[in-house]
């Protein structure tokens, strides 16, 4: 990936329709703006209403720093492995996402839109890129594995049956993703349940409205350099590094936002 290169600040209307319009972006984010925004965003009051249109502008979106060190999940990911996934995969998301937001500033500044269609497709595939790498990374946790607790299980019970059967359904749909997939826990508001995706490339085959709780990254750079071709055991073994307290937390946070209140 090419190092990141700075570009014009786009607008917050921009940023919106990275959740309003793009495919997968919408029913990834979720509840996630707070950890794949801009740095600076995240320290800011919302702007007033109106705002989005009057001129207000957003930092571009930055890497994330990871929630540990490169070699704290030694066991299942090797530092090699994280170094490059995280500073050159995922940061060049980042690097298209902000290239595809100032390409769509120049278009609305010229009035042309003639490339609209690609330019939605690089959105939604690079903003749901670097959404989904951002939940990856907090999905598992050197303290993580065992057994989910308090709502989130018994969210989990009622809507596969037991945690086991949960853990079942989560590895089979991450294991069926064609090609560059991913497999996610997603709790779906309008149901009022759990549900697994098989998400292919990164903003395919979403479930619109749905928020991610806990992610799989099933992309062979995310596992080739340790696990070969054995998607599998890669799969397998994420639950020994499953951060649970991270699905938790996002639950909560989606049942205070009900898709319409």
């Amino acid at each position: 990936m090419h190092d990141e290169q700075k570009t014009n600040e786009p607008t917050r209307r921009q940023m919106l329709g990275l959740v309003a319009g793009a495919a997968l972006a919408a029913p990834l984010l979720g509840a996630t703006e707070a950890l794949a925004a801009p740095a600076d965003e995240k320290k800011k009051a919302p702007p007033p209403k109106g705002a989005a249109g009057g001129g207000t502008k957003m930092r571009p979106y930055e890497l994330p720093p990871l929630p540990y060190a490169k070699n704290a999940l030694g066991g299942y990911l090797s530092a090699e492995i994280l170094e490059l996934h995280h500073g050159k995969h995922h940061a060049g998301y980042v690097k298209g996402l902000n290239d595809t937001l100032a390409q769509l500033q120049e278009a609305q500044k010229k009035g042309d839109f003639s490339k609209i269609k690609p330019l939605e497709r690089a959105l939604a595939f690079h903003g749901s890129g670097h959404v989904l790498h951002t939940l990856y990374w907090n999905s598992m946790s050197p303290k993580g594995g065992g057994n989910p607790t308090g709502a989130l299980k018994s969210a989990i019970e009622t809507s596969f049956g037991s945690v086991d059967a949960c853990r079942k359904q989560l590895a089979a749909a991450a294991k069926a993703g064609e090609a560059s997939a991913w497999g996610v826990l997603a709790w779906e508001p309008l149901g009022n349940r759990l549900v697994t995706l098989a998400a292919e490339n990164h903003q395919n085959q979403g479930f619109q409205g749905s928020v991610p709780l806990l992610v799989i990254d099933v992309w062979e750079h995310a596992y080739y350099l340790k696990y070969k071709a054995d998607r599998g055991s890669y799969v397998d073994k994420f639950f020994d590094v499953a951060n649970w307290d991270f699905a938790a937390q996002r639950l909560a946070q989606a049942q205070q936002a009900p898709l319409f209140g």
